[in-house]
C-alpha cells in the first residue's frame, strides 16, 4: 500500500480518474496530453502536495529538468532586452516543470567555457543561445558535442535551430518611415560588428537609403556597445559634426535612449528639432520623453517560442519550423514626430 502520508502518481491518477502514465505525461509537459487534462492533473498535484522523486527521475531519465542560458558580464547584463528575453524563457521553463540556471561571464573565452562547463558537468538538457556572433564558437561547440541548443539568430556557424527577427525589414520600414518625413541626413549607431544582427541592420539601412537616391555617408556611421552611455557617446559624436544628421537610428532601443539624453545635452528637442529611433520595443521605449519610434520584435514571446524548440530538441520531436523567422513592426511614435525639410 502506498504510505499514506505520501502523495504518488498513483494518488493523483485515483483523484483524477486518469491512468498512471497519462499522470506522468501530463506532469513531464508531454503535448499528447490535451491542456485541459494537463491543468486539471497539475490543480489536484498542487492541491494534494505532491512533491515528484527529481532524484529517481533524473536517474531514469539521465535529465536534469533544467536548461541553461549564458549572459555576458557586460552592460548587457542590465540590458532590458535580455531581461525581457530572460523573463520569457523563464516562464515558459516553469511552464514544463524545468529550472532555468543562469550564468554570467565576460564575453569571448570566459563565456565559451561557462558552455564547457555546463555540458561537461552534466547539469543541464539543453541551452539557449542569444546574441549569435558571426562565427560562432559556441554553437559550433554545442554542435561538435550534439549537445541540445536553440539560438535566438543566425550564424555562419551551418543548420541547427533558430528563432530569429527579419531585422533587414525591419530597418528597412524605419528608414523609409525618415526618408518619408522628409529626413535625408539619417545616421546609425552602428550595434558591434561581431554580432550577426548588426550587418542585417545595416543592409537594411542602406538598401532604404539607395531606394531614395541617398548615399551612406562613413561619417554617419558609428559603432558603440548597445549600451545606453555609448549610444549617448555615439550622438554627440554625430551631431558635432560640421553637417549634423537631422535623424539618428540606433541599432538597440537602449543606445537610442541614449542618443535621445545626447540630444537634449545639445539643446535639442527630441522629435522637433531632430528625430531619433531605436530598435526591440522594450518596455521603456514606450515611457522615454518622448516616446520612442523603434522596430517591435516580441522579445518576451520569443524566449518562450524558443524554449518550446528546445523542449522538443531534448525529447527528439520534430520541430514543425527549425527556422523560425518573425516579421517585426514599425511603431511610429513621437521622438520622430516632427517634420524637417
Amino acid at each position: 500500500l502506498d504510505d499514506p502520508m505520501k502523495v504518488t502518481l498513483k494518488t493523483i491518477a485515483q483523484e483524477a480518474g486518469l491512468s498512471i502514465t497519462t499522470v506522468s505525461r501530463a506532469l513531464a509537459g508531454y503535448d499528447d496530453v490535451n491542456e485541459e487534462t494537463r491543468r486539471r492533473v497539475i490543480d489536484i498535484a498542487k492541491r494534494l502536495g505532491y512533491q515528484p522523486n527529481l532524484a529517481a527521475r533524473h536517474l531514469r531519465s539521465k535529465q536534469t529538468h533544467t536548461v541553461g542560458m549564458v549572459i555576458p558580464l557586460t552592460s548587457y547584463f542590465s540590458d532590458p532586452f535580455f531581461m525581457e528575453l530572460l523573463s520569457g524563457v523563464g516562464r515558459q521553463a516553469a511552464e514544463y516543470g524545468y529550472d532555468l540556471l543562469l550564468s554570467a561571464q565576460q564575453p569571448g573565452e570566459e563565456e565559451l567555457n561557462a558552455y564547457r562547463r555546463m555540458v561537461a558537468s552534466s547539469r543541464i538538457d539543453g541551452v539557449i543561445v542569444a546574441r549569435v556572433w558571426k562565427d560562432d564558437p559556441r554553437i559550433a561547440f554545442l554542435k561538435e558535442v550534439g549537445h541540445p541548443f536553440v539560438a535566438f539568430g543566425r550564424s555562419n556557424a551551418g543548420d541547427y535551430p533558430y528563432i530569429d527577427v527579419d531585422g533587414l525589414s525591419g530597418m528597412r520600414q524605419l528608414v523609409r518611415h525618415l526618408v518619408e518625413r522628409g529626413h535625408r541626413r539619417i545616421a546609425l549607431i552602428l550595434s558591434p560588428a561581431n554580432l550577426v544582427f548588426t550587418a542585417v541592420r545595416y543592409e537594411g539601412y542602406a538598401q532604404s537609403l539607395a531606394e531614395a537616391g541617398i548615399p551612406v555617408r562613413q561619417d554617419y556611421l558609428v559603432e558603440a556597445d548597445l549600451s545606453q552611455e555609448g549610444g549617448c557617446a555615439a550622438a554627440h559624436r554625430l551631431l558635432a559634426l560640421p553637417d549634423p544628421p537631422t535623424a539618428v537610428v540606433a541599432c538597440n532601443d537602449t543606445m537610442a535612449i541614449g542618443a535621445m539624453e545626447a540630444a537634449r545635452e545639445r539643446g535639442l528637442t527630441v522629435g522637433r528639432d531632430i528625430a531619433i529611433a531605436g530598435f526591440d520595443d522594450i518596455p521603456l521605449a514606450a515611457h522615454t520623453d518622448p516616446p520612442l519610434t523603434t522596430v517591435r520584435q516580441p522579445i518576451y514571446d520569443i524566449g518562450r517560442q524558443a524554449l518550446d524548440m528546445l523542449i522538443r530538441v531534448i525529447r527528439h520531436e520534430p520541430l514543425a519550423e527549425p527556422h523560425a523567422l518573425i516579421s517585426p513592426q514599425l511603431i511610429v511614435r513621437a521622438s520622430t514626430g516632427g517634420y524637417l525639410p
